[in-house]
Order: C-alpha cells, then structure tokens, then sequence
C-alpha cells in the first residue's frame, strides 16, 4: 500500500485589519514587559528641573569673593586676618613701638636712624678687628641688593595708580560726575579734619592699627554687618534719590562730548 504525502492546508491570507490588531497588541505586549525604572528615568528626563535658585546674599562694597582673596592672599593677608597671632603680634608691637618714639619720646627720624647706624657699624667693626685676637670668626655680613625688577614694577604700579587719580580728578572738575565729585569733597573734609586732630605719623598708625582689626571683626561678625549694611545703603539710596529730585536736578551740568567712533 502506497504512501500517500499530506498535502499541506492552505493559509488564508491576513486581511489589513487583522494586520492592525496584531500590531496593537504587539506594542501593548511590549510596553507591559518594560522596565519601571526606565520610564521613571524618562519622566525625570522629561520634567524640567524645579530646584529653586538660591537667593543671592548682599555683600559689602558688592564683594563675591571671601575677605581673604580680598586683602591680596598669602602672608600680607594672613597678618591683617591674625592667621599666625605672633606674626601679627609682633607687626603690630613694631608699628606701636615706631609710633611711641616719635610721637611720645619726640625722637626725630634722621636722628634715630643715625644713631642706630653708628651702633651698628661701632659693634660690628670692633668685633671684625677684636676676632683675630680672640680666636674667632669675623661676623657674617651678608650683602644686601635691591633688585631691580622689584623696584620697575613698584613704580609702574604707582605710576599707574597715579594716573588713574588724576583721570578722576580731571572728570570730576569737568563737571560730568556729580556722584563721585561729592564722594571725594566729604573725603578731603574728612581728612582734613583727622589733619587738624593729629599728625601724619598718628593718622598713619591709626589706619595702619584699623587694618589689623577691621578685617578682622569683619570676618567675624560678616553675616551681621552685611545685613546692617544692606538696610543702610537702601536708606542712603532713598534720600539720596529726594535730595537729587529736589536740589541736584536744578544745578546745571556741563554737555557731554560726543565720542567719535572710528
């Protein structure tokens, strides 16, 4: 008996619906099988960032940086912050012990230096020539140079500064400035009144002691005076603004040139 080979059924063609459907149900098959995480990840994505910006604390003098970066860094600043409380210490006995000489003894500079240089070269010359007799080795004196890169740069700094002062100066007399001409009017009266209290050699050690305390206290009690000094300048602002509506509005002011582009 002969074997007969199954004949294979016809498959009816799919029509575009069924098509669809399949396709609906593939992509609902997929999304139940992904992974949680994964559309948590996309809706943080998706969710732009809500994070509420910091408001931006009122520094002195509109400062961004701390008062050590301030003063310059390194050791000029560590001094005036009494970061090494016997550097500090011992500048600030120096500047004191300078000051009761010539202001309470009355020693004069020339006379001071003078006697300190006949000292000086008295002990060392005595005991260059004495150290053949006694045995021992003549005093080391080392030599002492000014470099010269050191003084070029100085007085290109200053000369700078001084040039700048007098730029100011000069816009200031113009007229076109009338903030800066009344800042540096109640400066110079303020000045001259120290003057009139004291001479240059106190004032110079008052601000020279001032610069050893300030800094410091600032840092200190930072977040204080700052919040005291935001209230005060709005202050200022605000009458400043009534006395500039009322009396420096009616003061006639000197046309600005026009600047000529190239």
């Amino acid at each position: 008996m002969a074997e007969h080979a199954e004949e294979p059924t016809p498959v009816a063609p799919e029509t575009p619906s069924e098509k669809i459907v399949e396709e609906f149900h593939d992509q609902d098959s997929s999304a139940s099988f992904s992974d949680p995480d994964d559309d948590d990840d996309d809706d943080k994505k998706s969710k732009p960032s809500t994070a509420p910006a910091k408001p931006k604390i009122f520094r002195l003098f509109g400062r961004e940086k701390p008062v050590h970066k301030v003063l310059g860094g390194g050791k000029p600043a560590d001094v005036f912050l009494w970061r090494d409380k016997k550097i500090s210490g011992g500048v600030l006995g120096g500047a004191t012990a300078i000051w009761v000489l010539f202001e309470l003894l009355d020693y004069h500079l020339l006379l001071l230096v003078c006697r300190c240089l006949i000292l000086s070269l008295v002990i060392l010359f005595l005991w260059s020539n004495a150290s053949t007799f006694i045995n021992k080795t003549p005093p080391r004196i080392p030599t002492v140079r000014i470099p010269e890169d050191a003084v070029v740069n100085t007085a290109r700094a200053l000369c700078y500064e001084m040039n700048r002062g007098f730029t100011v100066l000069r816009e200031i007399a113009l007229g076109r400035d009338l903030k800066k001409f009344l800042a540096v009017v109640a400066g110079l009266w303020f000045l001259s009144v120290l003057g009139s209290c004291c001479d240059f050699l106190t004032l110079f050690y008052i601000v020279f002691v001032m610069l050893h305390t300030v800094p410091v206290l600032y840092e200190k009690y930072e977040d204080k005076v700052d919040s005291f000094a935001e209230k005060a300048i709005a202050e200022i602002k605000q009458q400043y603004a009534v006395f500039d509506a009322k009396v420096l509005s009616m003061i006639p002011r000197a046309p600005a040139k026009n600047k000529k582009h190239l």
